[in-house]
């Protein structure tokens, strides 16, 4: 396809690891057609076919590596991260925080606890003052969860915001406290939509590349059950398990939103992705990511909803824990609250 853009692969990223999956076979997947931009025809993936074309070397990706170095990026003028907040709403931000709320409702809290998660109050002196805990009437909140095997590489997902079935797939990965690359791809966006094209074949969404495998795939059930069974204890939680009733609650959970995180605002590529620190079920999470999406920003993942053991490491990281948390390693901004994130983003990277 003349004129689409061959991105190269985005600079190595060091994941959080915890414990080191041993290395699987080598598999095929099969997909077949589903979602919010249906293409009529089956499709048969070949793993070792997307490893080889999937960001490979040409004079085009070079010329797209050589244009987004070539623009400097910088924080906007006399800017200053603000000081976090704890549940604090900025007030032009109140009914954007209202309506991402309402995912909680219809998805019952899906994406907010990490697998295998427990709580139970224990006295202040059973958890350090520099662990993460919450502090409830003179106890402490002790969570626990329980985390399968870890991926080297993060996994990269193309999706975007607004699609219910992409956000199946983004609340499998908060659960399971995985690290990933996502690869925005809204609507009219010229760089990773048609890169999908390119790998699998249609563009259709989610589409997951797995690095540690070489396993590629489209089908947001078929991730989702790959994913538990390689990073999971093998099971699809309940409210991912129910067929076209997942998929319908998906979508009203995503009412209030209706068209944030789906169309392309013209923007300036970084050479590298950037860092969020969130998870899927926080509306404070999801207003920042549908900018990241919308302006097409390739970005890194820390996921860490409720049990995760990354609350503690942002905790040692920032001196606080609460999300999102952005690190901007194209311009050395490191900052936490949601509503001036997206000022940041569409400051910096916005083409007006």
């Amino acid at each position: 396809m003349a004129g689409v853009l061959n991105i190269p692969k985005l600079p190595r990223v060091s994941p959080l690891t915890f414990r080191k999956q041993s290395k699987p076979p080598s598999i095929s997947i099969s997909a077949s057609s589903e979602t919010s931009d249906p293409q009529p025809d089956t499709v048969s993936i070949s793993t070792k076919e997307v490893q080889n074309s999937s960001f490979a070397s040409s004079s085009s990706s070079s010329t797209a590596a050589a244009a987004a170095a070539a623009v400097s990026f910088a924080p906007p003028p006399n800017f200053k991260p603000p000081e976090p907040k704890r549940f604090g709403i900025r007030p032009d931000k109140i009914w954007d925080i209202i309506g991402a709320c309402l995912a909680l409702f219809f998805r019952l809290g899906t994406g907010i606890f990490v697998s295998g998660y427990s709580a139970s109050l224990v006295s202040k002196d059973e958890i350090p003052p520099d662990q993460y805990s919450l502090e409830i009437g003179g106890y402490k909140l002790k969570e626990t969860s329980k985390i399968g095997p870890r991926p080297e590489k993060p996994i990269e997902i193309y999706e975007f915001e607004s699609c219910p079935f992409c956000r199946k797939v983004r609340e499998i990965v908060s659960i399971l406290d995985l690290d990933v690359l996502f690869y925005p791809c809204p609507k009219n966006g010229p760089t990773f939509r048609p890169k999908v094209t390119e790998m699998g074949g249609k563009q259709q969404f989610p589409y997951m590349v797995d690095p540690n495998t070489g396993v590629a795939m489209y089908e947001s059930d078929a991730i989702i059950k790959y994913l538990v069974r390689n990073y999971g204890d093998g099971r699809v939680p309940f409210m991912l398990s129910l067929g076209p009733l997942t998929t319908l609650t998906e979508a009203f959970a995503m009412i209030s939103r209706l068209g944030k995180g789906t169309y392309y605002t013209p923007s300036k590529l970084p050479p590298e992705p950037l860092e969020i620190w969130s998870f899927e079920g926080s509306p404070f999470c999801k207003i920042a990511r549908e900018v990241l999406v919308e302006l097409e920003l390739p970005h890194i993942q820390r996921s860490c909803p409720r049990g995760s053991p990354k609350r503690n490491i942002l905790l040692e990281k920032a001196g606080h824990f609460q999300v999102p948390y952005l690190e901007d390693p194209n311009t050395g901004v490191q900052m936490f609250e949601s509503a001036e994130i997206v000022d940041y983003l569409r400051a910096t990277y916005a083409q007006y």
